[in-house]
């Protein structure tokens, strides 16, 4: 009877063994392809950014990225397709202080919410601005801008590319910080703000690296000062506003990653470190470096909430103060 009971269990052991080896195992994340939604057109800094940063991705997850550009309503359409989308990791969103902290206290209108429909993953780049006057100006720094300025409240003008636009809160940041009183001006893109700096109808103009790089080096306009925290490498002579004078300014645009808020721990912490991993490549930050991005550092993921949260105070100060509101 023993015998028996004792044979009988060893069968049933090895059933079970062959049913556990037959039971499929839990497949790793990723198992099929990804899809990176960016809210921009093909061709601009943040495109790139983004289609480097796939194929960069696709290598470290095994598994293709795919670039799906869904452009409009100053990122706000796209935005609105990624927090509706699946909560599973095989969405993500090009994620930048325009989505994640301007449009919410900006537009009155807006169809996410961007703390509760999105977790940001990373903070991928920084886009550090640059201070640039007409040439005709006495001023060849920016405390001695700021000294100009004052001698002539109200008589001097500055241009950006629309209210509510990242460059003129930029420039209003500026303004309350060095106390000078310059007029608005706003236009319809970078290259007529440029161009009437350069006639002079303006004198100021918080701009994008990029696209007064090329002036600032042909001498059609000169740059007084960076917003980033460092000195820029594309133009090492060229102070920050810290170093003018202005202990603790800081401004930039920054492009990340995020996923829909409830994506699985498990999944965006593979994510994290797959795009952490890109990031730390120094091949991938020297491509971005000649066009004014700055590739930052990984963060962790408090480290990249206290980012976020700290861009959003900060901006919050200049909407309040200036009462700009969008339709």
């Amino acid at each position: 009877m023993f015998k028996r009971n004792l044979g009988f269990g060893r069968a049933a052991a090895a059933l079970l063994l062959c049913m556990a080896g037959a039971w499929p195992a839990q497949a790793a994340f990723p198992e099929r392809p990804v899809k990176l939604v960016v809210p921009y057109t093909p061709g601009g800094a943040a495109d790139l950014l983004s289609r480097v940063l796939a194929e960069r991705l696709s290598q470290e997850l095994a598994q293709p990225v795919v670039v799906e550009n869904k452009p409009g309503a100053n990122t706000m359409i796209a935005a609105t397709q990624v927090a509706r989308a699946q909560p599973d990791g095989y969405t993500l969103f090009l994620a930048s202080n325009a989505s994640m902290v301007l449009n919410p206290m900006l537009y009155r209108k807006v169809s996410y919410d961007a703390q509760r429909d999105f977790r940001v993953l990373s903070v991928v780049a920084e886009l550090p601005l640059v201070v640039v006057a007409n040439n005709s100006v006495p001023a060849s720094t920016l405390a001695q801008f700021v000294d100009y300025a004052r001698a002539r409240p109200g008589k001097l003008n500055y241009a950006s590319v629309g209210i509510g636009n990242p460059l003129q809160l930029a420039t209003e940041l500026l303004k309350s910080r060095t106390g000078i009183d310059v007029a608005h001006i706003p236009y319809n893109g970078s290259a007529p703000a440029l161009s009437s700096l350069m006639a002079n109808d303006t004198q100021l103009m918080v701009d994008v690296v990029s696209t007064s790089l090329p002036l600032v080096r042909e001498h059609k306009i000169k740059a007084l000062a960076v917003t980033g925290a460092e000195r820029l490498p594309v133009l090492p002579d060229v102070p920050t506003v810290a170093e003018s004078g202005f202990a603790g300014f800081r401004a930039a645009t920054w492009f990340g990653v995020a996923v829909p808020r409830d994506t699985p721990g498990a999944e965006a912490d593979r994510l994290r470190e797959a795009v952490a991993a890109v990031m730390r490549q120094a091949d991938f930050r020297d491509r971005f470096q000649a066009q004014g991005l700055v590739i930052q550092a990984p963060r962790g993921q408090a480290e990249v909430d206290a980012y976020v949260a700290e861009d959003r105070e900060r901006w919050k100060g200049v909407i309040q103060a200036n009462a700009i509101r969008l339709d």
